[in-house]
């Protein structure tokens, strides 16, 4: 009898943790929004492109909150893609002896490009795929979001993976774990915190290209996307200040949702993974994940999903030729030096085709005293880059620490700094114009604070992401030993966080390039405001058409990118993995 009494109390007990709670209740409106979301935003994806013709942008507010939806999925669309592209080249750059040597200086290529450079030969190939659907508008608006977003995720990640502690990984190897194993066991783990910094700086870095992603040229035609990008150049063509005003408030409720439900639940769950043997004094906390975890029905619904999860991350796949760490410790043999050097030779003979090709087009179009001064311009842009870079690291990598340090600080700054970093630069255009055109401002000094508006975010979240990521045993051993002040920072802090700031220094000089595109060369209505550098030069001649000076703008901006990043980034880069690794 009391065997029997226990099996029905479990049954009873197996049964009444399936029946909802009160919980449940709350969660379930948030997960029928999302649903209902994605349902809205298939659906009018799908609608015939005729419908973008006769639907003009409406400076009404209430016409808002369906521009903030289409707005929000494709930028979550663009950030899935830009997770997944995070992952598969992130891995292979850092895993990869061979690809490392051509990934990483393409990385440096792709994010100088500027995304009208990417709008202007992609959209036709997405138009193409679906010629009679907005689809194929929408794609190439998301795929023009992702190229503001995939390579600071990249970088973050192919960062983590370069400096994965080498203890942690041999216990990994001693546990015999295979590289598939020790990458979701160990690699992926370690990276989580930073990538997640770098999501969100991704995420507020879409905004700063939303306007171009969302009006699309082809040929003759515009095709423009209703969203908030869309809205907002509306906005500045007609010099309505109560829209743009509608625009920033939207984009405020905007980012505090998706920091709500999206961020602060990733970030809190992130935090089981910081390496430390002690525990960390005051944990970020999200009521969503909270309210999640006290949920019977949602929370039984989601096991069997990290179920699976689980059991993939197990799977004993074997993949030795990505196995970086064999290549360092196997002797090198002379096939695998033959082999270095034919792929050398490949590389070396596509690069030089590619240049040909380049130079054989831009030579229709532009004399050689173009060439001249287009390098002199890009000079002129290189110089406002480097000191904006320097005076933007040394206001907020101290501030960026003191912030990564104190969870409790982070989760209150969190928002505010996700809104900061989405503020577009096109919002300000009118105080610009209008201060610069009143006073007969020099426009060269003037307009060098909006490069570096959108960028300088890259910075503070990584040194943010560095700090948070900062094993708490080192702070305690650094207040044992009474280690303060200038010797705390020299000794402690800054090589802990390095890596962290290289990154985001990267990211934040080639943003600093892209954004020059739009900071050298503003408008409001029918006043045009340009500064001298290869930004205002590339914008210019984007407006005009002429396709050979476009491409020479853009091949000499990322030819000083790939040579900034190889002369001084790459060096440090270099550095931070060899002698300020966490071991």
């Amino acid at each position: 009898m009391d065997f029997g009494f226990n099996l029905n109390r479990t049954a009873n007990a197996s049964a009444w943790r399936l029946l909802p709670n009160r919980w449940d209740f709350v969660a379930f409106p948030l997960i029928i929004s999302l649903i209902a979301m994605a349902a809205i935003g298939f659906h009018q994806t799908m609608a015939p492109i005729a419908t973008l013709k006769t639907q003009a942008i409406s400076l009404d507010p209430s016409s808002l909150p369906e521009y903030a939806l289409r707005t929000t999925l494709r930028m979550l669309a663009a950030m899935f893609a830009s997770l997944v592209f995070t992952l598969i080249y992130g891995t292979l750059a850092a895993k990869s002896r061979r690809a490392e040597k051509v990934l990483v200086p393409i990385l440096d290529i792709l994010q100088s490009v500027p995304v009208l450079g990417y709008i202007s030969f992609t959209v036709t190939f997405f138009i193409a795929l679906f010629p009679t659907r907005v689809a194929g508008a929408e794609c190439a608006a998301i795929f023009a979001i992702f190229t503001s977003q995939a390579w600071n995720m990249t970088f973050s990640f192919y960062q983590s993976l370069r400096t994965t502690p080498r203890d942690l990984d041999e216990v990994a190897r001693s546990f015999h774990l295979t590289a598939w194993q020790r990458f979701w066991k160990l690699e992926v783990p370690f990276s989580m915190p930073g990538l997640i910094w770098n999501m969100m700086m991704s995420m507020s870095g879409g905004w700063f290209f939303v306007v171009a992603s969302e009006a699309i040229t082809v040929g003759n035609n515009t095709i423009t996307l209703p969203g908030i990008g869309a809205y907002l150049a509306q906005a500045i063509t007609e010099k309505n200040m109560g829209a743009i005003g509608w625009v920033i408030l939207t984009m405020t409720i905007v980012i505090l949702a998706y920091d709500q439900l999206l961020f602060r639940p990733l970030v809190a769950w992130a935090d089981k993974f910081r390496m430390e043997t002690t525990s960390s004094g005051v944990a970020p906390e999200s009521w969503l994940l909270g309210l999640i975890r006290r949920t019977h029905l949602i929370h039984r619904l989601l096991v069997p999903a990290g179920w699976v999860f689980a059991s993939a991350a197990r799977i004993p796949l074997r993949l030795p030729s990505f196995d970086r760490a064999n290549l360092r410790v196997t002797k090198r043999r002379t096939p695998s030096r033959i082999g270095d050097i034919i792929w050398s030779i490949v590389v070396i003979a596509v690069t030089i085709y590619v240049v040909w090709r380049v130079v054989s087009y831009v030579r229709t179009g532009v004399a050689l005293d173009e060439v001249g001064h287009v390098f002199f311009l890009g000079l002129i842009t290189l110089l406002r880059v480097v000191i904006l870079i320097t005076i933007s690291s040394l206001i907020w990598v101290p501030l960026g620490v003191m912030i990564g340090l104190r969870p409790a600080l982070a989760e209150k700054v969190q928002p505010l700094a996700q809104f900061l970093a989405a503020f577009p630069a096109n919002l300000l255009f009118p105080i610009f114009v209008i201060v610069i055109v009143r006073f007969h401002l020099n426009p060269d000094i003037w307009l060098s604070p909006l490069i570096v508006l959108g960028t300088q975010w890259y910075i503070l979240f990584n040194v943010i992401a560095g700090a948070t990521a900062y094993p708490n045993d080192y702070r305690e051993v650094a207040t044992n030993f009474r280690i303060r002040g200038w010797q705390w920072w020299r000794q402690a802090i800054l090589p802990g966080i390095f890596p962290y700031y290289v990154t985001g220094a990267i990211t934040a000089s080639g943003g600093a390039w892209n954004a020059s595109i739009v900071a050298e060369f503003v408008q409001w209505g029918d006043t045009k405001v340009s500064a001298h550098g290869l930004g205002s030069y590339i914008a210019q001649t984007t407006a005009a058409g002429d396709y050979p000076k476009i491409i020479l703008g853009i091949a000499v901006m990322s030819l000083f990118v790939t040579l900034f990043n190889r002369l001084l980034w790459r060096p440090m880069y270099t550095f931070a993995e060899a002698k300020l690794r966490v071991d």
